[in-house]
């Protein structure tokens, strides 16, 4: 990695003032004063334009404030200034994850590993975002073995089974789906056994044995609905049944299947269940199902028009046709908000099962913490306090926590050229900054659960009148628990009990 007191390119000693000030830059960015310690090392590298550090740790800077086209600017000097750096690609890997361009960020990760073969984030990070990607680590190792080009945690042709081909969209109709394969199992899931239960009785065992159930009279269903909060295992566990059972996962883009030009939604939605016949055994996954099958009625809006409801008609004619003949094929639906769907989804034989996935629990959440840094260097960590300061926090949302301590120590190692362990600190500090998105959602989602009296004063008489929810009273019932957890954190003196818990537990034990 670069040196703090070395300006790359040169051989000599940093500017004396330029140091000065990227030591400053240094405290600043320690204090989360990210803008300010940006304009400090912007200082230093107008005082010495070959100083890589400053560069690097202004990379970082850009890279935590979400000023992607600046960081990748300044991680490229880097490269340029120390061609064998392995940090830098290391880095530029970072960046490209956090954009969501996973296969950009495994081409970076490679080229780190090219540079340093036993450079341990980059392989980890590599793991990553393959699993992201549904490539096996393991099989691209075995087939750089075999004299596949590049080395064996890096980039290899891939297998048949786990080629990706992409998504081919043109004039906007889908002409070819991308069919990924993860490696996830249950055991990469924390806690949640209920659930899983659930789901490996009403999909595994579908796909994997379909003789079996019905060797006991037991009807192969479509699909199921996975709904509840975001961020809460919702995608994760589509990785893992892929994993268990060996099928293969269609990511149906709602974004990529609905089109301004009438027909092509509809063709666009035979050609998505189409591929899955094609690549059975296979999962056909549709997230945030409810923005495609909406409610059709007139009170809801209509779901958008004339067009939508051709979009969800089709929606429908193709689940009858593999509900007709399921072999091999499970449609899974994913939701925030269940009760905005179409009633005609959701009877038995579509997506008659259903099941809640809540936010984790105290156990739940320090399992998280635990699994989360399985790859990290981390010291004495009191998991039990962070799970408790994450009160009403989602799977996501830890996820996120983790990874940004670990940037940070790893940006703290750069400056300061010394390794140390993650501690407990690392990540209260992150906890600090991070907030609860679920507690914003829940406000958000309330106004559709809980009915509300409204007061109207006409004439001089004050009246009240109830205004219910969206939900029937059916939907009620039907998503008791979910409702029950809506009404529970959204009420004033919970999200004051929640605020008092990580107060106490960021500041005191």
């Amino acid at each position: 990695m670069p040196e703090e007191n070395k300006p790359a390119g040169k051989g000599g000693t940093a500017n004396p003032l330029a140091k000065e000030l990227y030591t400053k830059a240094g405290n600043l960015f320690e204090d989360n004063k990210f803008d300010e310690a940006i304009e400090l090392y912007s200082q230093a590298i107008n005082l010495d334009p070959d100083y890589s550090s400053a560069y690097f740790n202004r990379a970082l800077s850009y890279a935590i404030t979400n000023k992607y086209d600046l960081a990748e600017r300044d991680i490229e000097q880097v490269m340029k200034k120390e061609p064998d750096s392995h940090d830098a690609p290391y880095i530029m890997g970072i960046i490209y994850e956090s954009q969501k361009d996973y296969q950009g960020a495994k081409e970076w990760f490679n080229k780190a590993l090219e540079k340093n073969p036993t450079y341990a984030p980059a392989k980890t990070k590599l793991a990553q975002v393959n699993e992201k990607l549904g490539i096996s680590t393991k099989s691209e190792a075995a087939m750089a073995q075999q004299g596949a080009p590049g080395i064996n945690v890096g980039v290899a042709k891939a297998s048949p089974q786990t080629q990706q081909t992409g998504t081919v969209i043109e004039e906007g109709q889908i002409k070819q789906v991308d069919v990924r394969h993860f490696t996830s199992t249950f055991r990469d899931i924390v806690g949640m056994d209920k659930e899983k239960e659930f789901i490996y009785q009403n999909v595994t065992l579908a796909i994997k044995k379909p003789e079996l159930l019905k060797s006991y009279g037991k009807k192969i269903g479509v699909g199921v609905l996975f709904y509840g909060p975001p961020g809460c295992g919702k995608t994760n566990f589509i990785r893992a049944v892929s994993g268990e059972t060996g099928s293969g996962v269609i990511l149906a883009n709602i974004n990529q299947i609905v089109d301004m030009y009438a027909g092509n939604t509809e063709k666009n939605m035979h050609a998505i269940f189409e591929n899955a016949r094609k690549n059975a055994p296979c999962l056909l996954f549709f997230d945030e199902v409810d923005a495609l099958g909406t409610k059709r009625d007139s009170e809801s809006g209509g779901g958008g028009g004339s067009g939508m409801r051709m979009a969800v008609n089709q929606f429908l004619q193709e689940l009858d046709g593999i509900e007709k003949n399921p072999e091999g094929i499970f449609v899974v639906g994913a939701t925030n908000q269940p009760w905005d769907m179409d009633p005609a989804l959701k009877r038995s034989g579509r997506f008659g099962k259903s099941i809640y996935l809540r936010p984790p629990n105290l156990k739940e959440r320090k399992g998280a913490f635990i699994y989360q840094t399985r790859n990290m260097p981390v010291g004495s960590v009191a998991f039990g306090r962070l799970a408790r300061a994450t009160i009403g926090f989602s799977h996501a949302d830890i996820q996120e926590i983790c990874d940004d301590a670990a940037l940070r120590v790893a940006a703290e190692e750069d400056r300061t050229g010394r390794k140390r362990k993650l501690k407990t600190k690392d990540f209260l500090v992150e906890i600090r900054k991070h907030g609860n998105s679920l507690d914003e959602w829940y406000g958000m989602i309330k106004k559709d659960i809980i009915s509300k009296t409204e007061v109207e004063v006409v004439d001089g008489k004050r009246t009240e009148r109830v205004k219910e929810g969206k939900l029937t009273p059916e939907e009620k019932q039907r998503y008791k628990q979910f409702v029950g957890d809506v009404k529970w954190n959204s009420n004033s003196f919970v999200k004051f009990l929640k605020k008092i818990i990580r107060l106490i537990s960021l500041y005191l034990f």
